[in-house]
């Protein structure tokens, strides 16, 4: 296998990349790693209870709603729960079958986190939420656009990953349709060295203060079935972009430089009314952790912007 086909493999595997009743969210204390951000969960009406960390003004119905890639854990966005809780709400959530929510067999699609997304969301009294979705999460923020529409979305951001044409994956881009469906035979084979690998490849820069291993046993809770399904739900599940075709209010769309997907990311942005595309340098899969003053400070631009 070549150098750029064994970079394309890996990298593109990550772009995934009765009454209605909640449970009062239950704020536990502070985790970990998280400097002032609080854990908390919501059940939702389904019986799956959703796992969120939230920093800034918790009673405030304007929120940053953060979510992580492909199994990945909500911790991730560690550095912006800390950044933006100067100024506003922020929550950063584990997906279903992902962190520490409820792992389970049915339901994994972008289509039914956005349905989880949707209930966490009422339960803690966000109604003006800017939506952040980074790799499989952009996906879950189509998918809510799809079935909610932007009434009460301020605004959105797709991180490093274009949205899906779903079936149309296999004729549209059929080396990435191989690559993706190459990459779960070689997970499903052996998911711990396929976890730590993948781990690995969403850095680019140095973290010497990151726990790769607890990272990779993060990601290692989410059953491997369940993992699988996951994948192939979010790339070839359905076509999401016409909810972007139609979308509103503003967008903003953020890549690293290096991407094989750029070229993708930049088609949908110019195809998204009011969007704006912006490709950080130096930067892996994980740009928020890897450019993360580039970063912070492009979404900062953007949440000023929402305001005038």
């Amino acid at each position: 296998m070549s150098k750029r086909r064994a970079l394309f493999l890996s990298t593109a595997v990550l772009f995934i990349l009765a009454p209605w009743t909640l449970c009062r969210p239950n704020d536990t204390g502070s985790i970990s790693g998280t400097s002032s951000a609080m854990e908390g969960k919501v059940t939702t009406r389904s019986g799956i209870t959703i796992h969120y960390l939230q920093s800034g003004a918790s009673a405030d119905s304007r929120a940053l709603v953060l979510i992580p890639g492909w199994r990945l854990p909500a911790y991730l966005w560690t550095g912006q729960l800390h950044e933006f809780a100067q100024t506003m709400r922020v929550i950063a959530i584990d997906p279903r079958s992902q962190g520490l929510s409820t792992k389970t067999r049915e339901g994994n699609s972008p289509e039914a986190r956005a349905e989880d997304l949707h209930e966490v969301m009422a339960a803690l009294g966000i109604s003006r939420p800017v939506l952040v979705g980074w790799s499989q999460g952009a996906q879950d923020v189509a998918a809510y656009l799809q079935q909610y529409g932007s009434v009460s979305v301020a605004g959105i951001v797709l991180v490093d990953s274009p949205v899906s044409i779903g079936p149309g994956e296999v004729k549209e881009h059929p080396e990435f349709a191989q690559a993706i469906l190459s990459g779960v035979a070689a997970y499903m084979s052996d998911p711990q060295a396929y976890s730590r690998g993948m781990v690995r490849s969403l850095f680019k820069q140095p973290h010497p203060d990151l726990d790769f291993e607890g990272i990779v046993k993060a990601v290692l809770q989410t059953p491997v079935d369940t993992g699988a399904a996951m994948l192939i739900a979010d790339i070839f599940g359905a076509d999401r972009t016409s909810a972007l075709a139609k979308l509103d209010k503003p967008a903003l769309v953020i890549a690293a430089s290096s991407s094989p997907l750029l070229v993708q990311q930049k088609e949908m942005a110019a195809k998204i009314p009011r969007a704006k595309f912006l490709a950080i340098d130096d930067a892996g899969h994980a740009v928020f952790v890897d450019q993360p003053k580039q970063f912070n400070e492009a979404l900062k631009g953007f949440l000023a912007a929402l305001d005038h």
